[in-house]
């Protein structure tokens, strides 16, 4: 079977999340990715644990469930990059490589004779990526960053949590690392931007990513509503700065969360919910009424929902076409039928254990499927191979 980006071979100098995300999207979409990692060590999430991947005996392994997430389809080679000699295979594999990726500290690849300028001297058709806190240029350019300062810096904690007066109140970070995320996401645009680009132009170019900048992006209309409003947003808790009914609301033996997004929606919720007369009084007529009516209209809303259970409620929703949903755990997430037709949940054997499930990508292309041909690789498994394949100076490189 095809794949989309057959073909295309890819460097990967990153560690940790958002570069290895965009190489494993490369990977799945079918691009050959060479995971460089340093000798003994590795990857600094190998060592993120527990939890750790089990063996077909239920044994823990030294492989942790965090490395898992990001970094299937690749080949692991292990090169000391602080030699003369790891700096030039790596210099022979970019000549023949169509990507890298790299999230040094900036400045910190030309230590190594590795950065944009020295490579694409070499090889012109390189598409370079640099992911970095806060970019390439700029006066915080020289900053580490991480996902959770970026997720402060970037605005995005002051909108995510419940109001400071509320119990539990105060600025929180996102449950999973998606500035990380959403750059590794960005990333692969960017390439595949540049791929595009070079069929053109015949050339490779660098293409700079920053999680600062990627969060004050993603904002969205948090963003606008500032930049456009001139309102600084605030923190909703789980409302909506724009649309009511948004947000989660307290049943009989739970929570659910009911998105109401047109005013046809919200009439058929207050019959529902045996409210008739709200979906007509100008109060809370229009959605413009109701987001500044909320304060008067949520309790109203709120009153009969602790009547019922929060499973007969969503039936009462789901008849009426109202739509709403329950607050999953990720347990309940990966037992959901739509998850498994959706093949979200997939197999992907790996040596140690061959039942190993992970998250499957959500990109479905008709005629180039997605393939997930590879589990995540063991350190340095691929070192021999791949130097042998690509005929490179030879390292006495340590590898397993």
């Amino acid at each position: 079977m095809s794949s989309a980006l057959a073909g295309l071979k890819v460097l990967d100098l990153s560690r940790v999340l958002a570069g290895p995300w965009a190489s494993q999207t490369l990977a799945d979409l079918g691009a050959e990715v060479i995971k460089v990692e340093r000798p003994g060590q590795g990857d600094d999430t190998r060592h993120w644990g527990p939890p750790y991947m089990r063996d077909d005996n239920g044994d823990p392994t030294a492989e942790s469930a965090y490395f898992m997430a990001a970094n299937r389809g690749k080949q692991s080679v292990c090169i000391d990059i602080t030699t003369a000699q790891g700096q030039q295979t790596l210099r022979e594999l970019a000549d023949q490589c169509d990507i890298l990726l790299e999230n040094f500290k900036v400045g910190g690849a030309a230590k190594y004779g590795l950065d944009y300028t020295t490579l694409s001297a070499r090889n012109p058709r390189l598409i370079y990526c640099s992911i970095t806190g806060f970019g390439q240029t700029g006066p915080y350019s020289h900053r580490p960053g991480y996902d959770f300062l970026v997720q402060a810096m970037g605005g995005l904690m002051s909108v995510t949590g419940e109001q400071d007066h509320l119990p539990g109140g105060g600025p929180q970070k996102v449950g999973v690392a998606l500035t990380d995320i959403m750059t590794g996401l960005y990333a692969t645009i960017g390439i595949l931007a540049a791929v595009h680009e070079r069929q053109t132009s015949g050339l490779g170019q660098h293409v700079d990513l920053a999680l600062l900048d990627v969060t004050a992006a993603t904002l969205a209309n948090q963003a606008t509503n500032y930049l456009v409003g001139d309102t600084v947003p605030q923190r909703l808790g789980n409302a909506h700065p724009n649309i009511v009914p948004y947000q989660s609301f307290a049943t009989a033996d739970g929570h659910c969360i009911i998105a109401v997004g047109n005013d046809q929606q919200f009439q058929r919720l207050c019959t529902a919910l045996g409210l008739s007369p709200l979906a007509s009084d100008p109060r809370f007529a229009t959605n413009a009424q109701r987001v500044a009516h909320r304060e008067l209209l949520i309790p109203q809303l709120q009153e009969p929902l602790t009547q019922r259970r929060r499973d007969e409620w969503l039936s009462v929703f789901e008849a009426a076409g109202v739509p709403a949903g329950p607050i999953n755990t990720i347990e309940d997430v990966f037992n959901d039928p739509q998850i498994e037709h959706r093949h979200m949940k997939v197999n992907v054997p790996h040596p140690l254990n061959g039942q190993l499930t992970l998250p499957g990508n959500p990109i479905k292309l008709s005629r180039t499927p997605v393939q997930y041909r590879q589990p995540p690789p063991r350190l340095g498994e691929h070192t021999a191979t791949v130097l042998r394949r690509f005929g490179t100076t030879s390292t006495d490189q340590e590898h397993h």
